[in-house]
């Protein structure tokens, strides 16, 4: 990637500087509760590093999908508090994004402080189709800064979307990819054109349609390619057999069908299957072959022969790519199948292979799990991203960079 790294700008120099940050901060809440703060922590050290070398830091980022206006139960306030903590100094919290307690909080800073604007999807701008309505929010957010400014895209997450804090702030300040991006893409790049050979990948998930590019992107350059989660029903269904209540895209099966043909030798699904009588953590559960889903039950996690089977699979492996879970680890009862196959990338990292675990609920699982995180070669911050990524498209937020 030629961009310009963080490290290029503090050996610029940033004392006394504003630096405009666009982080990844959307994590899971409960009640206003954070249940994983993962992004927040992976965060911490490019902010971390900036307010070390005496940056005036103005830190943007979202939380969930407000519409275009503030909501208070999508409020930053649990994450400037949590960011505090991670980073051991005061975070300021905006009560806007670009109005009038932004632009005094942002003029009051001091070298090496630290401010977060609040949630930038309140302010309908950001996400806006209209360049001109994006343009004028990223013209809003560079004026919180001075003559000397400067702009770090560390929001893996989000590099996909062409966005105002994203896309068009990076074409009005001097730009730099902060700590996250720049590894991200760098692993990225080794996924698609350094793999080392076997390369496995392991999709999961609810919708085939979620993943359809990338499966149809990754079937040809992969080796193996494990499919489980919610989706596999529907490559199931393409077969004939009967999935019960399971999840099944009905207008999926016809392309499941065409893609089990065309791919064969590569594409392995699993051959038993943990079912339910309902969606619940204490539901009544057993372990069937998968021509054996009865009527009213529905699948929620792969079995232990799969397990087994795909293990074995990984266990030669190179290179591993791993997005999505094989069940609903959420409920321990079904989390087997999820955790069974994590332990076998773990395993196959152990051996040399290069491991890179897609972000999303997968990662979530691994620190649901309680999985070792060092286990792997990498841990995305940026599911969405990645699987673009490997698809083939465009990422707005990192050409705005090579700009």
């Amino acid at each position: 990637m030629a961009v310009k790294t963080l490290k290029n700008l503090l050996d610029e120099g940033v004392a006394g500087r504003a630096v405009l940050v666009r982080s990844d901060l959307n994590v899971p809440l409960d009640n206003g509760t954070i249940t994983d703060p993962g992004r927040i922590i992976a965060s911490a050290p490019t902010i971390g590093a900036l307010a070390e070398a005496g940056a005036k830091v103005i830190v943007m980022a979202h939380l969930g999908r407000p519409k275009g206006e503030p909501d208070s139960a999508l409020s930053l306030a649990p994450v400037a508090a949590k960011l505090g903590e991670v980073l051991g100094r005061n975070v300021q919290l905006a009560g806007d994004v670009v109005g009038q307690d932004a632009l005094a909080r942002a003029e009051g800073l001091t070298d090496g402080d630290v401010l977060l604007l609040e949630n930038i999807r309140f302010d309908p701008r950001e996400t806006s189709k209209d360049d001109a309505e994006r343009l004028a929010l990223a013209k809003a957010l560079v004026e919180l800064t001075d003559f000397n400014g400067a702009f770090v895209s560390d929001g893996f997450g989000v590099v996909h979307r062409k966005q105002a804090s994203v896309y068009d702030v990076a074409t009005l300040l001097p730009h730099y990819a902060g700590t996250l991006v720049a590894a991200e893409v760098e692993v990225l790049q080794r996924l698609t054109q350094d793999s080392e050979r076997p390369y496995a990948v392991v999709l999961g998930g609810s919708k085939v349609s979620d993943k359809l590019a990338v499966i149809e992107a990754l079937a040809t350059k992969a080796d193996t390619l494990v499919i489980g989660g919610g989706m596999y029903y529907t490559f199931l269904a393409a077969q004939g057999v009967s999935v019960g209540n399971s999840l099944c895209e009905e207008s999926m099966i016809p392309t499941c069908r065409e893609l089990l043909e065309k791919y064969a030798d590569v594409i392995h699904i699993p051959q038993d299957v943990v079912i339910a009588d309902s969606f619940s953590a204490d539901a009544e559960s057993k372990t069937v072959s998968v021509l054996e889903i009865p009527d009213g039950w529905m699948g929620l996690d792969i079995g232990p022969e799969s397990v087994e089977r795909f293990a074995a699979i990984l266990g030669g492996a190179k290179t591993v790519f791993w997005n999505g879970p094989m069940g609903v680890f959420e409920f321990p009862k079904f989390s087997a199948g999820t955790k069974g196959v994590a332990e076998a990338i773990i395993g196959a990292t152990a051996k040399g292979a290069f491991s890179v675990v897609g972000g999303g609920d997968s990662a979530a699982a691994v620190r649901l799990l309680g999985l070792p995180e060092d286990g792997f070669s990498h841990i995305s911050t940026g599911g969405g991203a990645s699987l673009e990524y490997l698809e083939g498209k465009s990422l707005p937020g990192i050409e705005a960079l090579e700009g």
